[in-house]
């Protein structure tokens, strides 16, 4: 098979390419590094020198793509399927970066702050670090609110790249950052998320390796 993605199920950039992949059903063979494992680490690394996953390899192009929104753009242009994750439109394309950009600085950064707080020794933990993330999840939520208050997606009534980024931002934010009682608006789209199939499945793989993820 032509394209393979080295991923793990858990990992939340991961997770929003395969939903690009499982919209458009797209051939390719899954491929799971584990971290832990200097080996699978170094092929990682020989492959994308940064070391970070997800990475798409295309056998038949003899084209190595990192970053999940790099992934789709290129997916959307070489292997596009019926479900079009980038409009073609210029204004609704920059639109829709720029809430793909949103969901990854905005959510996703700072509830990764939280849990790479979760995971230090206490002696050093940053509850300062953690104090200000958490604001700017708070303020992240009120603007999905208000964006959300007349939407189905992040950009109307089509699902793209931009909910392909909100899916696993909401999923782990609201892990640390509850909004169901404070934000019924981000609580009815995140909903509407883990209903859409290409969503759910990903959650389904992903769910034998939720244990690892630090309550």
């Amino acid at each position: 098979m032509s394209l393979i993605l080295y991923l793990h199920p858990l990992a939340s950039f991961c997770q929003k390419a395969l939903i690009a992949f499982y919209e458009n059903a797209t051939p390719f063979t899954p491929r799971i590094v584990d971290l832990g494992n200097e080996a699978e680490r170094a092929a990682l690394r020989e492959l994308w020198s940064v070391g970070k996953f997800p990475v798409l390899r295309d056998e038949a192009r003899g084209q190595t793509v990192p970053e999940s929104s790099i992934i789709i753009e290129y997916l959307d242009q070489h292997y596009p399927g019926s479900a079009l994750l980038l409009p073609r439109d210029a204004d609704l394309g920059w639109q829709t970066r720029l809430r793909d950009r949103f969901y990854d600085l905005y959510v996703h950064e700072p509830m990764q702050r939280i849990v790479g707080d979760r995971l230090r020794p206490r002696e050093n933990a940053d509850p300062f670090g953690v104090e200000e993330a958490s604001a700017r999840l708070r303020a992240s939520y009120d603007i999905i609110e208000r964006e959300m208050a007349d939407r189905q997606w992040a950009m109307g009534d089509r699902f793209t790249l931009a909910d392909c980024a909100a899916c696993p931002s909401l999923f782990y934010a609201n892990k640390v950052l509850p909004f169901e009682k404070t934000h019924s608006n981000v609580a009815d789209y995140f909903a509407r998320l883990q209903a859409r199939p290409s969503y759910a499945r990903v959650l389904s793989e992903a769910e034998p390796y939720m244990k690892m993820f630090p309550q």
